[in-house]
């Protein structure tokens, strides 16, 4: 095979680039100063024609992406930020990620959070609830082209913001395998209806919603005997899911008709424990019980029957998912990531792997790798 010469492959990158020699010239042996975008052009266009040789990063300076989390104590986001620092951990050096914590309900500060960073940005994730609002900002900031992606729950309609990636579960098929396994773990547990008792943390929340859409929707279609009711609104407190659960219980007792099953969407899942560990010597039938994240807790309450099985999102899952997105976005990945929710994960009493409690304590690893 004959070897080109060097002038002949700078001609055809400057033709492909749209740039002068000189300018390919200092550019791949990184000499002068040339512009970010010029660079990139350049540098694309020598990968396009396969050029053998270490090409130079287009990028100089520090990438900066741009973290918003919704500021809560549940497990969920607990085992979020440690998974956020874990995947920090592996990043190159000249990767930033700023952290934020907002309350969701202060929308002055989260439209202060997602529109005026206090730095350049260079890429946004989120985990914040769905609203009018939030996805005004989110669509500002694709607008400016700045690649934008949903944890935990998607915002709006794939055609209302442009170019919005969504690296969460699917949470209507979670609430669907949700009402799966309710349907067959209460198979002639009763002769007659039985009643399903759902809980969640906010309608108002996209992914609660979903999840209990998905599993009314479910057993509707294939289990008509169980009778799900309005579901009820414990906004992740404990205190409320106890009383919740010692309701349906009082009612079952009045109408005859039996509580053989609990789907909680949400947190505050002490209250469930606690309530079915105090009625266990008076219920004639064992509930099912299935809940979401495998909190520590979670964990210990299905070694001693009392859980049946746990919907988990896989934190570290969506974490890289979401950075894969941003990475690519950025020229960092080449490979584009799939278009599609995380998968997530079922765990019951025989796939729990013999761990000390981890999941909901405090991180241990250094954190300089996030910026506040």
């Amino acid at each position: 095979m004959v070897r080109r010469k060097r002038s002949a492959r700078f001609i055809e990158i400057a033709g492909a680039a749209g740039v002068s020699i000189s300018t390919v010239n200092r550019v791949l042996n990184e000499r002068g100063s040339v512009s970010a975008e010029t660079r990139a052009r350049v540098v694309a266009a020598a990968k396009q024609l396969g050029v053998p040789r270490v090409l130079p990063d287009p990028r100089h300076g520090l990438t900066r992406f741009d973290v918003i989390l919704a500021a809560s104590p549940t497990p969920y986001f607990s085992r979020l930020e440690g998974a956020l620092q874990r995947s920090a951990q592996m990043l190159d050096a000249r990767i930033v990620i700023h952290r934020h914590r907002v309350d969701a309900a202060d929308e002055a500060a989260l439209m202060q959070a997602i529109g005026q960073p206090r730095h350049r940005r260079d890429g946004l994730m989120v985990a914040l609830h769905d609203s009018a609002r939030v996805r005004a900002a989110l669509r500002s900031q694709r607008e400016r082209g700045i690649p934008v992606v949903t944890l935990m729950s998607a915002i709006g309609e794939p055609a209302e913001i442009d170019g919005l990636r969504y690296a969460g579960i699917d949470n209507r098929s979670a609430g669907r395998s949700a009402g799966h396994f309710i349907g067959r773990m209460t198979q002639g547990s009763a002769p007659g209806p039985g009643r399903v008792l759902l809980l969640t943390h906010r309608l108002s929340f996209r992914a609660h919603a979903e999840r209990i859409e998905g599993c009314r929707a479910l057993l509707a279609e294939r289990h008509p005997q169980l009778q799900t009711g309005e579901p009820v609104e414990c906004h992740d407190e404990a205190d409320r899911c106890q009383i919740a659960v010692q309701q349906a219980l009082q009612a079952s007792r009045q109408d005859g008709v039996p509580l053989v099953a609990i789907y909680h969407s949400g947190a505050g899942t002490a209250g469930v424990a606690r309530a079915l560990q105090q009625a266990r010597d008076l219920l004639a039938r064992r509930i099912v019980w299935i809940g979401h994240e495998l909190s520590d807790d979670h964990r210990r309450w299905l070694r001693e029957d009392l859980l049946d099985l746990v919907i988990d999102q896989d934190p570290d899952g969506q974490i890289v998912a979401g950075l894969h997105h941003l990475l690519h976005a950025c020229g960092y990945v080449d490979q584009a990531p799939r278009d599609e929710p995380n998968d997530f994960r079922l765990f019951c009493a025989e796939n729990l792997r013999d761990l000390p409690p981890y999941l909901d304590g405090p991180l241990h690893a250094p954190i300089e790798k996030i910026a506040r």
